[in-house]
């Protein structure tokens, strides 16, 4: 287990945001929990006010699930035409897997694109933007420093 400090996580999210920059996202969708601080975080970087969220349940803590559940649905404006998908990690990729395919599904005149502060080369699905490639499992600030 590989402990992420917030120092790092304010690195490697300015890294992604300027990974980003060119695809010029007008929306963000952050994936609970585990994006919701990075999309909070891109949003302020990126000047996007328009930020949802999608609940997924795949983990029990460590333990993965036999299927995933995603809730919530999002609803864009017209006018947005590229939305950037972000969580925490694509470890297995099942989730980002899941919600990109109800995403596409769901708004077929949108673009999305998927970004991760960290990626397992043996996920099902690549996000299009990532920093770390991790190998072990990473635990990270917000799941530890908080605790009470």
């Amino acid at each position: 287990m590989k402990y992420y400090a917030y120092e790092n996580f304010r690195e490697d999210t300015k890294q992604l945001i300027k990974q980003v920059e060119d695809f010029k996202p007008q929306a963000i969708v952050a994936i609970a929990r585990g994006g919701l601080s990075i999309a909070h975080c891109m949003a302020e970087g990126l000047d996007i006010r328009e930020v949802h969220s999608l609940r997924t349940e795949l983990y029990d803590h460590t333990q993965k699930r036999d299927s995933i559940s995603v809730f919530n649905k999002c609803e864009f404006f017209d006018s947005i035409k590229k939305v950037l998908v972000v969580d925490d990690i694509s470890d297995s990729g099942d989730t980002l897997d899941a919600v990109m395919k109800d995403l596409k599904e769901k708004n077929k005149t949108i673009e999305f694109k998927a970004a991760t502060l960290f990626y397992k080369k043996t996920s099902i699905y690549q996000p299009d933007f990532w920093v770390n490639e991790a190998d072990e499992w990473i635990e990270f600030f917000w799941e530890k420093d908080f605790n009470i």
